[in-house]
C-alpha cells in the first residue's frame, strides 16, 4: 500500500519533477499529438483586413489577449518562487491565464507558501488557478481545505488533475482513487469558483467527460499524449525504471481528445474546453480551436524558454505564437476565436 509522503519528500519530488521535465528527453517516443497530421484550408480571399483580427477570448470571467493558459506547474519547494513569479509576470503582460502547480505542499504545511502566492501578486488582472491532486479530493471530507488553496493565491478557478498513470508509477504514488468524483463533485457545488479537471499528460476520453460534467464540473482540460511523458519522467525517477518504461506512450493523443471531447456540446451541454499535451507553437493552438477548444494551455515549452532567457525569453516565445496564431486565422478568413472554430482542418497528405 502507498503511504502519504512526508512534507520534505513531496518538496523534493515537485524539483525533481521540473529539472527533469527541462533536462531530459521525456517527450512521448512513439505516439505524437496528432495535430502534426493536420493542416489548414488556405483561404486566398479572406475578405478581412490583417488588424482586423480579434485574438481574444473569455475564460472565467476575465477577457484574455489569446485563447491560451499556461498550464500548472510548480510550487512548493525554494527554487519555485521565482519560477512561478516569472511565469506570472510574462502572463500578465500579455493578458493570458496561469494555473499553479499542485498545491498538495501547501496543505502539509506553510513553508513554501509564497512560492504560491507570489503569482496574484505579480499578476494581478489575469486568471490564476489554483490545483490539487484527484487522490487528496477522493479524501476530502468538506471543500475546507480547497478553499484556504483558492484563497492562497486568490483563484479564480481550482483544478483537480486526474495523475492514475503517474501515481501508480511514482515509487511513492497514491493509488487509492475510489471516490475521486465524488470528491470533485463536493468541490463543484461548495468552492466559490468553478472547477476545473484536468489531466496530465493521458488524455480525457468523451466517457470520462461526461461523468465530470454530470459531476458539475465547468472546464475540462484533456492534457491528451504527445508532449512530456509523466511515465517517462518517472521512468527516469524510479528504481525499477524498466517497468515505467512500458507505459512510456500510453494515452489518447491530443487531436483525438480534444475532437473527441467536443462534440460532447452537440449534446447541448455548456462547459469550457482546455486543449493540452504537446502545445508547442501558435499553429497547435489554432489547430486545437478549430478542433472544437475554447482555448489551449501549454507548459513545458514556456519553462525551456524561462531557464533559458528569462521573463524576456518566455514572452519572445509566446509572441512568436501569438503572431503565428494571427497569421492563421488571417490566411483562413477567421475574424475572430468564435469564426476560427469553424476554419476546415484537413489531413496532411503524406510526403
Amino acid at each position: 500500500m502507498h503511504r502519504r509522503t512526508s512534507s520534505s519528500a513531496t518538496t523534493g519530488r515537485k524539483k525533481e519533477h521540473v529539472e527533469i521535465a527541462l533536462r531530459k528527453d521525456v517527450a512521448f517516443r512513439t505516439k505524437r499529438t496528432g495535430l502534426e497530421e493536420l493542416e489548414f484550408v488556405h483561404n486566398a480571399l479572406p475578405e478581412l483586413d490583417l488588424s482586423e483580427i480579434d485574438t481574444s477570448a473569455e475564460f472565467l470571467g476575465k477577457r484574455l489577449s489569446l485563447p491560451l493558459l499556461i498550464s500548472c506547474m510548480t510550487g512548493g519547494y525554494a527554487e519555485a518562487g521565482t519560477i512561478n513569479r516569472s511565469l506570472a509576470e510574462v502572463c500578465e503582460e500579455l493578458g493570458i491565464a496561469l494555473g499553479v502547480g499542485s498545491q498538495r505542499q501547501a496543505l502539509e504545511n506553510r513553508t513554501y507558501h509564497r512560492t504560491f502566492s507570489i503569482v496574484r501578486d505579480a499578476a494581478p488582472t489575469i486568471p490564476i488557478i489554483g490545483n490539487i491532486g484527484a487522490a487528496e479530493v477522493a479524501r476530502m471530507k468538506s471543500a475546507d481545505d480547497a478553499r484556504r488553496l483558492v484563497e492562497l493565491i486568490r483563484a479564480d478557478g481550482f483544478a483537480v488533475h486526474l495523475n492514475p498513470l503517474q501515481e501508480f508509477l511514482q515509487p511513492e504514488g497514491n493509488t487509492r482513487f475510489r471516490g475521486v468524483l465524488n470528491g470533485i463533485g463536493m468541490l463543484a457545488r461548495e468552492l466559490p469558483v468553478p472547477v476545473i479537471v484536468k489531466e496530465v499528460g493521458a488524455g480525457i476520453s468523451p466517457e470520462v467527460a461526461r461523468r465530470l460534467l454530470d459531476a458539475g464540473v465547468s472546464v475540462i482540460d484533456v492534457a491528451g499524449a504527445g508532449g512530456t511523458s509523466w511515465a517517462g519522467v518517472e521512468a527516469i525517477r524510479s528504481r525499477n525504471g524498466e517497468f515505467a518504461r512500458r507505459f512510456w506512450d500510453w494515452g489518447i493523443p491530443t487531436a483525438e481528445a480534444v475532437s473527441s471531447v467536443a462534440r460532447l456540446k452537440t449534446e447541448r451541454r455548456k462547459f469550457t474546453l482546455i486543449a493540452s499535451g504537446g502545445i508547442r507553437s501558435g499553429f497547435d493552438v489554432a489547430k486545437c480551436i478549430a478542433l472544437g477548444a475554447d482555448l489551449a494551455a501549454s507548459a513545458r515549452p514556456v519553462l525551456t524558454a524561462l531557464e533559458k532567457r528569462g521573463t524576456r525569453g518566455g514572452l519572445t516565445l509566446l509572441q512568436s505564437w501569438a503572431s503565428e496564431l494571427r497569421g492563421i486565422m488571417f490566411l483562413t478568413g477567421s475574424a475572430n476565436i468564435d469564426a476560427l472554430h469553424k476554419a476546415p482542418l484537413v489531413r496532411e497528405r503524406p510526403a
